[in-house]
């Protein structure tokens, strides 16, 4: 067991909140996590998996139960039965970006665009983290899980999960309980091998992102690069001389709601059309066919459309502040709730409900918190 002195997890989380727990222990290696959770879970007392920190609000009152630190690293190469694709495993621990890094320097293709997210590789799952079009259900095939009511380690296929957006069976959505109660100890991607050349890029959203033309070819380390600077002039790089990356990202979803609902917003609001499945399967039990195939039934498809405006044109500018409130938003992105300088997890919260509650006002919908609250309600 490796236990160590507690620290306040303000210093452990992007949002620089959160008291010093009870108690603390850190796992280095794959084996040392199972062993550490195993303990815990047999206390029977509460317990928090922290990765990167990046997205948590953690509350002002001490957690009184134990913090797990998952400090596990490594990347492992493996064939793959697609032709043209690798396989790449991740421990729960490694660096996000540094795994896609590792990947663009590999001319691997599938998780390029999601360049500058902060945050572990083990945590991407969770909810099935995204940007600019990207999102990891297009590539992850597998996750090794530690189950929480057994105590026994699977291999759990992606669809097992299944990953939405900003969602899955292990997420602890605000106001609800994970479905599945389970710790990532590894993921395992399926990338096209496509090299260091210039490459078509797929995808509307992430071409728009880019500002590219349909046409238009470039290479996996440009679309980095161009991600990478894109995120740091909205502040969703971190950088500790910057304010405005004390935050947890995103704070809220943008928004999927129905093809009529987004008519009644305004139609400057950036929105996207979300994919359906073209081509369903229609199963008919043969004791039950008479011959006659049902036409298929068409599917308006829902919309994604952006939080980000919807904040600022309900009057909440970047930057916008309560009085005598050392949370904001950030100056960059309206979509960053930011750390000003010692703001406890109470005062982002309280801004957190500002916010929902003006956008819900003036507009008629109710956005929802995309980081993990613990010890606080917004």
């Amino acid at each position: 067991m490796t236990e160590i002195a507690p620290l306040p997890l303000a210093r452990l989380t992007t949002l620089r909140t959160g008291a010093t727990p009870r108690r603390m222990v850190e796992a280095a290696t794959c084996d040392d996590l199972v062993a550490e959770l195993r303990d815990v879970w047999s206390r029977d007392e509460p317990w928090l998996v922290v990765g990167g920190g990046s997205n948590l609000l953690v509350g002002d009152e001490p957690f009184d139960g134990t913090v797990v630190l998952v400090r596990t690293e490594g990347l492992e190469t493996l064939p793959s039965p697609r032709p043209g694709y690798v396989r790449v495993r991740a421990q729960a621990g490694h660096n996000w970006d540094e795994l896609v890094a590792y990947t663009v320097a590999e001319g691997l293709q599938g998780i390029e665009a999601m360049s500058g997210i902060p945050g572990t590789s083990g945590a991407a799952p969770v909810q099935n983290i995204g940007a600019y079009g990207q999102e990891l259900v297009q590539t992850l095939v597998e996750v090794e899980l530690l189950d929480y009511e057994t105590g026994e380690t699977a291999v759990v296929p992606a669809a097992e999960l299944e990953l939405g957006f900003r969602t899955s069976v292990l997420k602890a959505h605000y106001g609800s309980v994970a479905r599945r109660d389970a710790v990532v100890l590894s993921i395992t991607l399926e990338l096209a091998d496509v090299g260091h050349g210039e490459i078509p890029v797929r995808g509307a959203q992430l071409r728009q992102s880019l500002g590219l033309e349909a046409t238009a070819s470039v290479s996996l380390a440009w679309v980095r690069e161009t991600v990478l600077a894109t995120r740091a002039r909205k502040g969703m790089v971190l950088d500790d001389a910057d304010p405005d990356t004390y935050s947890a990202g995103s704070f809220f979803q943008n928004a999927i709601v129905s093809a009529a609902f987004a008519r009644t917003l305004p139609p400057e609001c950036p929105r996207w059309p979300v994919s359906v499945d073209l081509d369903p399967v229609t199963v008919i039990p043969l004791d039950r066919f008479d011959g006659v195939v049902p036409p298929p039934v068409e599917h308006t498809p829902d919309v994604k459309v952006s939080a980000a405006w919807l904040i600022e044109h309900a009057g909440l500018r970047k930057g916008f502040s309560l009085a005598r409130s050392r949370a904001g938003l950030s100056t960059k992105h309206a979509l960053a709730l930011t750390n000003r300088g010692n703001a406890t997890a109470g005062e982002i919260a309280e801004l957190a409900r500002f916010i929902r509650g003006r956008v819900q006002s003036e507009f008629g919908l109710l956005l929802q918190p995309e980081p993990v609250l613990v010890g606080v309600q917004i």
